[in-house]
């Protein structure tokens, strides 16, 4: 093999590594995410005291650039800007809720990234129903600094269904029955 040879193995087995630790990257960001969401919620329900879910809420809205658009649909509003992101999150309108990202499709593009994510989220609204959600989110990435960060991120609300009576009698959301991309 000669040292041509070998610089050009190199560099495509660095390439794949590269593109390997930035899916995993962005799998992490996700999960982290989720679990800064989670933790605003109380084991046996509940949403913890204001002084513990603010700093959550300040750590997951900097996941996000400075710039950056969450979009939770008609039913939770779009923010625009770390600081929308960061009131929003700090006020939930649940007393409880769970997320579960699943089936991550992820493309990188040099420093860009975009996917979509399946969410299904056992949830109990602000009046003490339990219900069932679940939806598509559409994010993008961008990385800051070495480090990856949400841009936007868009829930299309699949369904939305009270516990008891099962997502077979759900109504779709407005605009159909899933996600419109």
């Amino acid at each position: 093999m000669s040292h041509h040879d070998l610089e050009q193995r190199v560099a495509a087995l660095e390439a794949r590594l590269r593109a390997a630790e930035d899916l995993d990257a962005l799998r992490r960001l996700k999960a982290r995410y989720g679990k800064l969401l989670d933790r605003r919620y109380a084991r046996r329900g509940g949403l913890r005291p204001p002084s513990e879910v603010e700093p959550l809420a300040r750590e997951a809205a900097a996941l996000f650039t400075a710039d950056a658009v969450w979009d939770g649909g008609p039913g939770l509003g779009v923010c625009e800007g770390r600081e929308a992101i960061f009131e929003r999150l700090a006020h939930s309108t649940l007393q409880f809720a769970w997320h579960f990202f699943v089936k991550p499709d992820l493309e990188v593009e040099g420093d860009t990234a975009h996917g979509t994510w399946d969410i299904l989220s056992p949830c109990t609204t602000a009046e003490g129903r339990p219900m069932w959600m679940a939806g598509v989110e559409h994010d993008s990435y961008v990385r800051e600094g070495g480090v990856w960060l949400h841009r936007s991120m868009k829930l299309d609300l699949v369904f939305m269904a009270p516990y008891d009576r099962g997502w077979a009698k759900a109504k779709p959301p407005e605009g159909g029955a899933g996600p419109a991309r």
